[in-house]
């Protein structure tokens, strides 16, 4: 497997993506997929795990840096975008077909947590897409709004909402709107704001276990308003008959959200459950990675073949 620095364009934005590519010599050009990252990460964290995996097991795969975050362009830093969002997966999808080495009829999307919700969107609107997967599956505009495991006070998110407003005025008067912040300080301080499930966000992403420089750790305040409106999820009627594989873990407080998407599916549909894994379980760890590497293998290559 070797992997290589590429960069493409998503609306006028260049984005920034590691290729990965099997060493192994192929007689015609290879299926291929589009793997995005969760909210906040980088493609040198978990996506860029799993397309590793993939590329081993035969795939092209491309793991690239959202719009506004890690090595891609786009200001402001740290918005999170959900129209871009499912915008730059079409324009990784656009950038497969341009290889030599991919063949264009055979792409498939992974998403990751949030772009998992966001890789659904875009194969709805995509007809080149064949068949997508998720890994942890969550619709980041139903997490602002209704908390991770959908409990949340809906103050909580009219609170953001005010902030949000309060940002854009200052930027207005040539003010620092500020940022977002994403994580606490502590993991206590996770614990009593979210959660186990917070406690493991701050595990992954604020400790050596699997921290990265250019992972975000503040949003753009404009990011909340943007959540408003969006549902990655009206579009999953139009997937049909392409095929949707949603793998979760057992205990992710998020898995309502994976639920949702299935019943809203048209064509062939399945959720995949990890037995004893989190959520954030299925980002880096060796026992629940691999048995669900093996079921995405065993999808894309029933799917994105003849």
């Amino acid at each position: 497997m070797a992997r290589t620095t590429v960069s493409f364009d998503s609306a006028g934005i260049p984005l920034a993506a590691h290729l990965y590519t099997p060493e192994t010599p192929a007689a015609a050009p290879r299926p291929a997929l589009v793997v995005g990252h969760p909210g906040t990460g980088v493609k040198e964290q978990t996506s860029g795990t799993y397309a590793r995996l993939m590329a081993e097991r035969g795939f092209v795969t491309l793991a690239f840096d959202a719009a506004h975050q890690g090595e891609s362009g786009g200001l402001p830093r740290g918005l999170e975008d959900p129209a871009q969002r499912v915008e730059d997966f079409k324009a990784a999808v656009s950038y497969l077909t341009s290889r030599d080495d991919v063949d264009a009829d055979r792409i498939g999307l992974l998403g990751i947590c949030a772009s998992g919700g966001y890789s659904l969107a875009a194969t709805g609107g995509d007809r080149r897409v064949r068949a997508v997967a998720t890994v942890s599956t969550a619709e980041p505009a139903r997490q602002f709004r209704l908390g991770a495991d959908g409990t949340q006070d809906p103050a909580v998110f009219r609170s953001l909402l005010d902030a949000a407003a309060a940002a854009r005025s200052a930027a207005a008067r040539g003010a620092d709107p500020g940022t977002m912040t994403m994580f606490p300080q502590t993991v206590e301080q996770a614990r009593a704001l979210g959660g186990e499930h917070g406690v493991e966000g701050f595990e992954y992403y604020c400790t050596a276990r699997g921290h990265h420089e250019r992972s975000a750790k503040t949003l753009a305040w404009e990011s909340i308003d943007r959540m408003a409106f969006h549902d990655a999820f009206t579009a999953v009627p139009l997937i049909g008959p392409r095929p949707i594989l949603q793998i979760i873990g057992e205990r992710a407080v998020t898995a309502w959200m994976a639920v949702e998407a299935h019943q809203r599916a048209t064509g062939p549909r399945e959720i995949h459950w990890i037995e004893g894994a989190s959520h954030v379980d299925l980002y880096d760890k060796k026992q629940y990675i691999d048995p669900a590497v093996d079921k995405l293998t065993e999808f894309f290559t029933t799917h994105l073949t003849g």
